[in-house]
């Protein structure tokens, strides 16, 4: 199993990409000399909650170099489940992101498992005792990383996918100054209470399983993880994509063969992670960063950097109606769809048609400026 993100990809079909990948449709990105990941320590680190989480950290990597006037700079941040390596075909020689042109940070989000996580936090905060995350939370961890470190004053671009979209709204809210382009693809700037529903079967999956024991288990609940590989299966990709069947062309003679198969990739992640990670994406609405008092449509409104709003057609988890409806509110925005029937697993990487069409729009869109 290779690991994408939300779902997984399948090694037979990713050998049925590679001819792709090899006749030029798709292009690998190149190693960065700066690609293994780095910990940023925080301190004892303030979350939207109240609460305090000491020894915080915050994982990234970089490609590329920042230029003297730290103008380059380009950030890209994680999603569920995912991690740094989410956007590396979007990052290459003459992709959207060339670091030979731009200076890319990559982070990961808290509970990922790299970056603080119930996972990799010492009590009082291990397990289920890890706080609340905000997707504030990780914008603000982030803006730390991005100006302690690095010292840039302006980003040319956030470019998010799914939680990382969400991600990308937030900093043009919560930073205005900072960020130039935005460019959030298959995801929303809020969690409206179709995606919080089914979100909670998602979490249901996994505690429904006696094994989890309050998220106290002393071995992973499999059962509840099998079960959560299932929800996630039906899910990511379209009714149309299930229709033709596509999964036959991976290699797989039957919905279960498919169904089974995806399970080896979840059962690759802590329960606790999944399920906070899960929690910071139902939660989220830029209403309700400060000073703007639970109003979406002003927080919206407020919104300075030009925008590149792409939803997949198909997608389930971020239907494109709600960027349409978030699209209006925008001052500076350009609403391009993504025409693919892979559902919300069109911004995942893993369909060379798709990933050629992000590499285009996105890369068109920064050279725009």
């Amino acid at each position: 199993i290779i690991a994408f993100g939300e779902v997984f990809m399948p090694r037979s079909l990713w050998s049925l990409l590679m001819p792709a990948l090899l006749m030029g449709f798709v292009t690998p990105a190149a190693p960065s000399a700066h690609n293994e990941h780095q910990l940023f320590a925080l301190g004892d680190f303030g979350l939207e909650s109240g609460v305090t989480l000491p020894d915080a950290q915050l994982a990234y990597v970089t490609h590329g170099t920042l230029n003297a006037e730290r103008s380059n700079a380009v950030l890209v941040p994680s999603w569920y489940s995912g991690d740094h390596h989410g956007y590396d075909t979007l990052i290459g020689p003459g992709l959207a992101l060339d670091p030979a042109e731009y200076f890319i940070i990559a982070t990961d989000q808290f509970a990922d498992g790299f970056s603080s996580s119930p996972s990799n936090t010492p009590p009082p905060f291990a397990g289920p005792d890890f706080p609340q995350i905000a997707i504030r939370d990780n914008v603000q961890a982030t803006y730390r990383l991005v100006t302690e470190v690095f010292g840039i004053e302006r980003l040319a671009a956030v470019v998010g996918f799914s939680m990382g979209a969400q991600q990308a709204f937030q900093w043009a809210v919560s930073h205005p100054e900072m960020v130039a382009v935005v460019v959030a693809y298959c995801g929303n700037a809020k969690e409206y209470p179709f995606g919080i529903a089914r979100l909670e079967g998602a979490k249901a999956a996994i505690t429904a399983d006696a094994a989890w024991n309050g998220g106290r288990y002393t071995t992973p609940p499999e059962v509840g993880l099998r079960a959560l590989a299932r929800h996630w299966a039906a899910w990511g990709l379209s009714q149309e994509w299930w229709r033709q069947e596509l999964f036959r062309e991976a290699g797989f003679d039957s919905v279960e063969a498919w169904i089974t198969d995806s399970e080896q990739f979840w059962l690759t992640r802590d329960a606790n992670d999944l399920l906070s990670q899960a929690v910071t994406w139902q939660t989220h609405d830029i209403g309700d960063t400060p000073g703007f008092a639970g109003n979406t449509e002003r927080a919206l409104r407020s919104i300075t950097a030009r925008v590149l709003s792409m939803p997949s057609e198909t997608d389930l988890y971020f239907p494109p109606e709600d960027a349409i409806y978030e699209a209006q509110f925008i001052p500076d925005v350009e609403l391009v769809p993504i025409p693919s029937i892979w559902g919300h697993d069109a911004g995942l990487g893993i369909n060379p048609d798709d990933v050629a069409f992000l590499n285009a729009e996105i890369g068109r869109f920064l050279q725009s400026r």
